[in-house]
C-alpha cells in the first residue's frame, strides 16, 4: 500500500496485490525509486518500482522465516533477519548478488533491524533472548546494548542518540540511549498491536545533488525496466518472464514461460537452457537450493479462488483459466491487464480448457454439467458440442492442424476420447489399463498424444489415432495432475509432492523437481509465441457461417449457439429457438430450447436483475416482461438484452405474478404487498387497479377466447383460485377446497384446462375453465412453484429439488427431471405461447379513449385508476377532487372521486426525492422540493412530462413550501440557512423575510385573504408562529406542549389552523391567534404531512406508512386511506373549490414592479434582496384596492369560499362616491393603458416552458425529458420511524441537511428534530 503521510488521498492505494501471503518486511530505496519487501510464507525477497510495476524476485532460496528488512542505499546494501531453523542476519547487494551471512550465531528470534547511517552501525532486537544488539555492517564488533526490560521487542529504529522500539507484551513504544541502553523510558503506552516503527527525518534519507548522482540514479541507468545497483556497478534487469535483449532493453512480450494454476494464484516461471540442468542431477541426491536458478512469480490477476485449467492465445498474449469455485472462465493478458469474465453461467466443474489458435475458438469440459462446449474467444456464441455419455471429464486439448479434439474422462468407465472439433465422429481411443486420466498434451511435430494417470502413476504416449501406446514414465510420481510439453521436455504437476517435475519427453529420463513447496498445484501450460498455423476455410469469411465455423479433418462445419437450429442451407442459424421454455432464477433468466435433441439452458444476456420471480413473453415483439421486486420495477427487455425499458417503476412493490394479454395488448399483474391486481397497456400507461384487499396474490393468467382472468391467492385463512372477467367484472372463487399453497398457474388453451401447483399439498392439479372436472395430475411433488403447459407436456419448477421437471399432461406420468442444480428457480413460461387471435377492440381501440378490456360479451371501456367515464367511451382527464403527496421517488395522486382510494404515480420525469409540495389551482401548477436536486421545481398538472426548475441556488434544506395563489408568490422555509424566503412563482425577486430566532423551520402555510403567514419550528424550543405575508408583525401563537410540529393546514372558512406533532403524537387545532386550542386526534405515531378537504383532515404517517383521515371538527371516524406507503412526506388536497379569496395584490400585482404583499393594513410593494434597478417599493400603476372593488373579480374566480369570520374591512364605499370618481377614472384610462403596457414589460409571470399547447396526459405516461440535470447524486433510504425519546439530525459536506434517525445512531446532536430525510438509507 502507499499513502500520503498527511492522510490525504483517501485510505491508501494498493501497489502489490498478487502472490502475497505474509509480507512482513518492507524497505524503500529512496535514491533509485525502488521498493523491496520480503514474505515469510512464500520465502522470498522481491523488488519493484515504487508503483509496484516491474516486479521481480530477487532472493528466493534458502530463506526460512525472513522477518525484517533494511537498506543502506549509499553502500547498495540490503540486510534482513531470518528467525527460521537457522536464525541469522544476512546481507546482499541491491541486485541480490554477493549474498552472505553476517550474524549467524547466538540468535534465536531476530526481529526488527535498523541502521544508524552516520556511524554505519546495525541494530537489531531478539524477542526470544530479550536483547538489543549492535554490530558493524559486516557483522564485526558485535556488542550488547540492552538485555533487560524487553519482554517481546518487535521492531526498532534509531534517530540521533536514541533507539526506539515496539514491544508486543507491554503494548508500548520504548526508547533508550543507542550506545549504553540507559535512560530507558516508555513514550507511548496502551497500544493494541504495536508493530513496525520508523523515525522520519530528511537526514534518514539524504539525497545527493543532481551533479553527484551516478548509476541507476541517472536516467534509470539507461535501462528500459529495472536498474539495480551491485557492488561496484549496476545492471539492467527485466520483470519476470521478459528477456533482456541487449543489456538495457527488455522484450515487450513474454516467451517460453511455464504458467501453472495454484488454486488462488496463477504463477509463471521462465524457461531457458538452465532448466535442463535439472535433468543432469540425480533425483535421489538432496538438492543444493542455494544454487537453485528457477523462481516463479504470480500473474497479477484478480479474484482467482480455485483455478484449475488454463491455456493461451499467444497472438494477443492472453491466458485463459477456469475456476471451479466461482464456476467461471476468465481471461487476461499475461501482465494482468484487461481481465475479463467471459463465461459465468451454466458452469459447474469446468476442469479442462483449450484454445483453438487457428480459428479463434475456446473449448472446455464440465464434469458437473457433463458437457463439452465451444465458443468464440470472448465467450460469445456458446455452443454445446457433446452432452451424451460423458461422466467426469477432465482435460481437453485440440489439434487445429488435423481438426481433432481430445479429452480425458475419469468416471466409472475411464477413457480418453477423440472427436472432430465440431463434436462429430466421436471415438474412444484409450479405455484399458486406465483409471484416473488427468492431464493431456499433444506433440504437434511428432503427432503424439501424451497423458498421465494419477492412479497408476504413469505418463504414456500414443499416436493421435490411439495406436502404438507406450509408457514413458512409470512409478516415479505420486499424484500427477497437469501436463505440458516444451521442446524436448515434459512437465507435470504433482499434488502430493507439491512440486513441478521435468523429464525428457522421448527417453523419460527424470530429473529433480525444479519448483517445490507449492500446495494446490493444478494444470500447467507453456506459453510459446510461435505456434504452428495452418490456413483453413474458416479463416476466409468465417467459412460462410452465420455463427460458428468449426474445424474437421480436411473440412469444416457450421454450428449454431446452444438450442438454436440450423436452416436448410447448413450455414445460417435461426434467430431464436422455435419452441422453448423461459424460466426465472431471481438474478438471471434462462432459456431452454425444445428444438434440439439435448435439453440445455442458456442464460440470457440481461444484466442487473436482482429478484425476478415471475415473467411473461410477447410473441409479437419478442420481448420479455419481468417484474423485479428488489428494484420495484416491471421491465420490458429483448431476449438479446439490447432493449431494456422500465415500464412501471413507482407505486409497485412485490409483483409475484404477471400475465400478458397478447391479443388485446394488455398487461396484468399481482402485487403481494399492495394486495392488488392491476392492468395497463403494454407500455405501462393507463394503469387501472382491478382488485384490492386481496390476501397473498401470486400467479395470474388470462384466457382471451373466454375473456376470463385467473389468479391464485395463498392467504393462510382462505387460500383459493379466483376468476373474473378481464375487465374486472363478475369476480368469483373457482377453487377453494383442498387447496393450501397455490403457486403457479397455466392454461391449456386447446383443452380449456387450468393447471396449478400446490407447494403445501405437494400436488399438481387441473380443472376445466368452467370449474368442472377437477383432477390430480402429479402427487408427492416436494415444492412445486412455476408451471407451464405446451404441446403434450406439463413443465414445472421445484424449489426443494432445485429442478425443472415435466410429465405428460393427460396421464401425469412418467415424471422426468430435465435440469437440476437450479437454485432459486421460480416462474416458467413456454414459448411462443398461445395463438394470437383477433382483438374484439379492433383497430380503433373500441372507440375507447383509454382502456379497452376484453370480457365474455365482447369488451368494455375503462379508465385509469381515479378517473371516471363521462360517457360509455371517454374518460374525464382529471379527477375533480384528489390528494397529491410526495413519496419514495415519486409524486402520487389519490382520486377521491372513485373507489378504491388508490395511489397513482404522477409520471414526472426526474423526480428523485420530493419532500414538500403545494399547488396553484387557477394556473394548474404543482410546486415541489426535491432535495436530491437541491431545487424547487414546478410542473403543469395539464402536462406532467415537462417539469422545470424555479429555484436552484442559494438554499440548503427547503423543508416546506407554500403558494400565495392571489399574489402569485412562492414561500419556503430553509432549515439549513434558518430563514423563511419568498419569491415570485417563477423564482425571481427572491427575498428573505424572516431570518432571526429560527432554529428548524419546517411547515409553512399562507392565508392570502387575511394577509397571514404561518410556519412551524421544531428547534430546541418548538413553536408555531404567525406573521404578515412580508414577515412583519411576527407573533408566537403556540409554544407550550409543542414537540415536533410537522404539518400545517388552514381551514379558510372556519378561520382555524391545524398541525400535527410527531413527538406528542397528536393532531391539534386552534384559532388563527392560537386560542381555543383542541386536540383532535391522538395516538398518531409519526405524522408528517397534513391537509384539509371538505369535512376531513388528511395526514401522512411515517411509522404506519399510511395516509389517514378523520372529521376535521371532532377527530372522529378515523380511517386509513392507503397503507404500505414507505417514506411518505407532504400531502395536499386539490379540487375546484379551493384557493378562493381576493386581496389588492390580485389586480395587476397590486401595481408593484416585483413583490406584492397583502397585509391587513393593505398592500405593500417590496424589492428582492439582490438589487434590481427597475424595482420600486410602491405601486407604479393604479389598481383595485378594496375588497368591495374586488368582489366582482372574486365572484368570477372559481372557489369563492364565502365570508371570512374574522373580516375587519372598513365597510362599503358609498355608491355615490364611486359614481363621482367615474368621470375622473375615465379621463385617466388612456394613461393607465400606456403605463400598464410598460409595466408588463417589466413583470414576469409564471407561464412555464414554451412548448406549445398544454394537453393533459394520464399520469402514468412515460417521461420524455427534463430541463434540469437529474443525475446528480444518489439517494439512499433510511428506515424512518418515530421514537419518543430521540429524533436526531445528520450533517453532510454540503452543509446541514435534515434527516430522521432512530435513537442509538452514531450521529450525535443535542436537539431532537423531525424534518424530512435528505439522504436516508433503504428501509430494511
Amino acid at each position: 500500500m502507499t499513502a500520503f503521510i498527511n492522510g490525504s488521498g483517501g485510505g491508501g492505494r494498493a501497489i502489490v496485490r498478487w502472490g502475497l501471503r505474509q509480507p512482513s518486511g518492507i524497505a524503500v530505496d529512496w535514491l533509485n525509486d525502488h521498493i523491496y519487501w520480503l514474505d515469510s510464507e512464500t520465502r522470498r525477497i522481491e523488488v519493484a518500482e515504487l508503483d509496484g510495476s516491474n516486479r521481480r524476485p530477487l532472493i528466493w532460496t534458502n530463506l526460512h522465516k525472513p522477518r525484517a528488512l533494511v537498506l543502506h542505499v549509499a553502500k547498495n546494501l540490503l540486510i534482513w533477519t531470518d528467525w527460521g531453523s537457522y536464525p541469522r542476519i544476512e546481507r546482499a547487494y541491491l541486485d541480490g548478488t554477493s549474498r552472505q551471512v553476517i550474524i549467524g550465531e547466538d540468535l534465536q528470534w531476530p526481529n526488527g533491524i535498523t541502521i544508524d547511517y552516520p556511524t554505519e552501525t546495525l541494530y537489531w532486537v531478539d524477542a526470544k533472548q530479550h536483547v538489543i544488539e549492535a554490530a558493524h555492517l559486516d557483522g564485526t564488533d558485535r556488542r550488547l546494548i540492552k538485555d533487560h526490560g524487553l519482554p517481546h521487542p518487535f521492531a526498532i529504529t534509531v534517530f540521533e542518540d536514541s533507539l526506539y522500539w515496539t514491544d508486543w507484551r507491554t503494548h508500548s513504544i520504548h526508547t533508550a540511549n543507542k550506545r549504553t541502553g540507559r535512560d530507558h523510558a516508555v513514550i507511548h503506552a496502551n497500544l493494541a498491536f504495536p508493530m513496525d516503527i520508523h523515525s522520519m527525518h530528511y537526514q534518514r534519507q539524504p539525497l545527493p545533488r543532481p551533479m553527484d548522482r551516478v548509476g541507476c540514479a541517472v536516467d534509470n541507468g539507461g535501462c528500459s525496466h529495472l536498474c539495480l545497483p551491485g557492488k561496484d556497478s549496476y545492471r539492467c534487469y527485466c520483470p519476470h518472464g521478459l528477456v533482456l535483449l541487449n543489456g538495457t532493453l527488455c522484450s515487450d512480450r513474454p516467451n517460453n514461460v511455464l504458467v501453472f494454476a495454484q488454486r488462488s494464484n496463477l504463477r509463471m516461471i521462465s524457461l531457458d537452457e538452465t532448466i535442463r540442468e535439472a535433468l543432469t542431477k540425480d533425483p535421489s541426491i538432496p538438492e543444493d537450493t542455494s544454487a537453485h536458478p528457477h523462481m516463479d512469480t504470480v500473474l497479477p490477476v484478480e479474484d482467482v479462488v480455485s483455478g484449475v485449467a488454463l491455456d493461451f492465445y499467444t497472438t494477443d498474449d492472453l491466458v485463459y483459466w477456469t475456476d471451479i469455485e466461482t464456476k467461471t472462465i476468465s481471461r487476461s493478458h499475461l501482465n494482468g491487464t484487461e481481465q475479463t469474465l467471459i463465461v459465468k453461467d451454466s458452469l459447474d466443474l469446468p476442469g479442462g480448457i483449450a484454445v483453438d489458435w487457428v480459428t479463434n475458438k475456446l473449448y472446455w469440459t464440465d464434469a458437473g454439467m457433463k458437457r463439452i462446449e465451444v465458443s468464440n474467444l470472448d465467450g460469445s456464441m456458446r455452443s454445446l458440442l457433446i452432452w451424451d455419455g460423458l461422466d467426469k471429464t477432465r482435460d481437453i486439448v485440440v489439434d487445429p492442424q488435423d481438426g481433432y479434439m481430445f479429452w480425458s474422462d475419469w468416471g466409472k468407465y475411464a477413457k480418453i476420447e477423440r472427436a472432430y472439433m465440431s463434436g462429430k465422429s466421436r471415438k474412444v481411443l484409450i479405455n484399458t489399463n486406465l483409471k484416473w486420466p488427468n492431464g493431456l498434451a499433444i506433440d504437434h511435430n511428432t503427432h503424439l498424444l501424451y497423458w498421465l494417470d494419477a492412479s497408476s502413476k504413469t505418463i504414456e504416449t500414443a499416436t493421435l489415432d490411439g495406436k502404438n501406446r507406450k509408457p514413458l514414465i512409470k512409478g516415479t510420481m505420486s499424484h500427477p495432475f497437469g501436463l505440458a510439453l516444451w521442446e524436448d521436455l515434459i512437465f507435470w504437476s504433482d499434488w502430493d509432492t507439491k512440486s513441478i517435475h521435468v523429464a525428457n519427453k522421448t527417453s523419460g529420463k527424470v530429473g529433480q523437481a525444479f519448483v517445490k513447496g507449492l500446495k494446490g498445484l493444478m494444470d500447467l501450460r507453456v506459453f510459446k509465441q510461435q505456434r504452428n498455423f495452418v490456413s483453413t476455410p474458416c479463416n476466409i469469411g468465417n467459412g460462410g457461417c452465420s455463427h460458428l465455423c468449426l474445424l474437421e479433418p480436411n473440412n469444416y462445419t457450421c454450428a449454431c449457439p446452444t438450442g438454436i437450429l440450423m436452416k436448410g442451407d447448413n450455414h445460417t442459424c435461426h434467430r431464436q429457438p422455435m419452441e422453448s421454455l423461459i424460466f426465472a432464477r431471481r438474478h438471471d433468466i434462462r432459456q431452454l430450447s425444445l428444438d434440439t435433441l439435448y435439453l440445455a439452458d442458456v442464460v440470457l444476456p440481461l444484466a442487473g436483475l436482482q429478484n425476478v420471480v415471475a415473467l411473461d413473453y410477447d410473441p409479437v415483439s419478442g420481448d420479455l416482461f419481468l417484474p423485479d421486486s428488489a428494484a420495484s420495477v416491471i421491465l420490458r427487455v429483448s431476449l438479446d438484452g439490447t432493449k431494456y425499458i422500465k415500464i412501471i417503476q413507482s407505486a409497485i412493490d412485490t409483483v409475484e405474478g404477471i400475465a400478458l394479454d397478447t391479443t388485446g395488448r394488455k398487461m396484468y399483474w399481482t402485487d403481494l404487498k399492495r394486495r392488488s391486481v392491476e392492468v395497463s397497456e403494454l407500455d405501462g400507461t393507463n394503469r387501472r387497479v382491478l382488485f384490492t384487499g386481496l390476501d397473498r396474490p401470486r400467479a395470474i393468467v388470462t384466457h382471451y377466447p373466454s375473456g376470463r382472468l385467473f389468479w391464485t391467492d395463498w392467504g393462510e385463512e382462505n387460500p383459493r383460485i379466483e376468476v373474473a372477467d378481464m375487465d374486472g367484472q363478475n369476480r368469483s372463487v373457482l377453487v377453494s377446497s383442498n387447496i393450501i399453497w397455490p403457486n403457479g398457474l397455466s392454461i391449456d388453451w386447446k383443452n380449456k384446462e387450468l393447471y396449478w401447483t400446490d407447494a403445501k399439498a405437494n400436488l399438481i392439479q387441473a380443472i376445466g375453465l368452467d370449474g368442472r372436472k377437477r383432477r390430480i395430475l402429479v402427487k408427492d411433488v416436494l415444492h412445486p412453484y412455476g408451471i407451464s403447459v405446451t404441446g403434450q407436456y406439463v413443465y414445472w419448477t421445484d424449489w426443494e429439488t432445485k429442478s425443472l421437471n415435466r410429465t405428460l399432461k393427460k396421464a401425469g406420468r412418467p415424471v422426468s427431471t430435465i435440469r437440476e442444480g437450479l437454485a432459486g428457480i421460480m416462474d416458467i413460461k413456454a414459448l411462443p405461447g398461445p395463438t394470437i387471435g383477433v382483438s374484439v377492440c379492433g383497430r380503433d381501440n373500441g372507440h375507447c379513449s383509454h382502456l379497452c378490456l376484453r370480457n365474455p360479451e365482447g369488451f368494455s371501456c375503462a379508465c385509469p385508476t381515479g378517473l371516471t367515464l363521462k360517457d360509455h367511451q371517454n374518460c374525464n382527464l382529471e379527477p375533480s377532487t384528489y390528494l397529491i403527496f410526495a413519496s419514495k421517488g415519486s409524486l402520487r395522486r389519490i382520486s377521491l372521486d372513485t373507489k378504491p382510494l388508490w395511489d397513482v404515480p404522477l409520471d414526472i420525469p426526474g423526480t428523485n426525492h420530493p419532500i414538500a409540495l403545494d399547488f396553484h389551482r387557477e394556473k394548474d401548477l404543482l410546486f415541489y422540493t426535491d432535495i436530491d436536486l437541491d431545487a424547487i421545481r414546478v410542473v403543469s398538472l395539464k402536462n406532467l412530462s415537462h417539469p422545470w426548475t424555479v429555484v436552484a441556488q442559494g438554499f440548503n434544506t427547503p423543508d416546506g413550501i407554500a403558494v400565495d395563489w392571489v399574489a402569485d408568490n412562492l414561500y419556503w422555509t430553509d432549515a439549513g440557512r434558518k430563514v423563511v424566503e419568498v419569491s415570485r412563482l417563477d423564482g425571481t425577486s427572491r427575498k428573505v423575510i424572516v431570518k432571526t430566532e429560527l432554529l428548524e423551520p419546517r411547515a409553512i402555510a399562507v392565508f392570502p385573504k387575511r394577509g397571514y403567514l404561518f410556519w412551524s419550528d421544531w428547534g430546541n424550543k418548538s413553536k408555531i408562529e404567525r406573521a404578515f405575508l412580508d414577515g412583519s408583525n411576527r407573533t408566537v401563537l403556540l409554544e407550550n406542549d409543542i414537540g415536533w410540529p410537522n404539518g400545517l393546514a388552514i381551514d379558510y372558512k372556519m378561520g382555524r389552523i391545524f398541525w400535527n406533532d410527531a413527538l406528542t403524537d397528536i393532531i391539534g387545532s386552534s384559532d388563527l391567534d392560537g386560542k381555543n386550542r383542541v386536540t383532535l386526534v391522538s395516538q398518531v405515531p409519526h405524522a408528517f404531512g397534513l391537509t384539509l378537504m371538505d369535512e376531513h383532515i388528511y395526514w401522512t404517517d411515517w411509522e404506519r406508512t399510511s395516509i389517514e383521515r378523520a372529521d376535521k371538527d371532532t377527530g372522529d371516524n378515523r380511517k386509513v386511506i392507503r397503507s404500505g406507503m414507505e417514506a411518505i412526506m407532504e400531502i395536499k388536497a386539490i379540487s375546484n373549490l379551493v384557493q378562493g379569496g381576493w386581496n389588492a395584490c390580485a389586480d395587476k400585482n397590486g401595481g408593484c414592479t416585483n413583490l406584492c404583499f397583502y397585509l391587513p393594513s393593505g398592500r405593500k410593494c417590496a424589492c428582492p434582496d439582490i438589487h434590481d434597478p427597475t424595482c420600486r417599493d410602491r405601486p407604479v400603476i393604479k389598481t383595485l384596492t378594496s375588497l368591495e372593488e374586488g368582489d366582482r373579480t372574486e365572484k368570477s374566480r372559481a372557489g369563492d369560499l364565502g365570508s371570512d369570520p374574522l373580516d375587519d374591512s372598513n365597510g362599503l364605499v358609498p355608491v355615490l362616491a364611486v359614481l363621482g370618481l367615474g368621470a375622473f377614472l375615465g379621463l385617466l384610462a388612456v394613461l393607465a393603458v400606456v403605463m400598464w403596457w410598460k409595466y408588463k414589460e417589466q413583470t414576469k409571470m409564471v407561464e412555464g416552458p414554451q412548448r406549445g399547447a398544454l394537453t393533459y396526459t394520464n399520469p402514468t405516461y412515460s417521461a420524455s425529458n427534463s430541463d434540469v440535470n437529474t443525475d446528480r447524486k444518489p439517494f439512499t433510504w433510511r428506515r424512518m420511524h418515530h421514537d419518543v425519546n430521540h429524533q436526531g439530525r445528520m450533517f453532510e459536506e454540503k452543509g446541514e441537511v435534515a434527516a430522521l434517525i432512530s435513537e442509538g445512531s452514531s450521529v450525535e446532536h443535542e436537539s431532537p428534530p423531525p424534518t424530512p430525510p435528505t439522504r436516508p438509507d433503504p428501509v430494511a
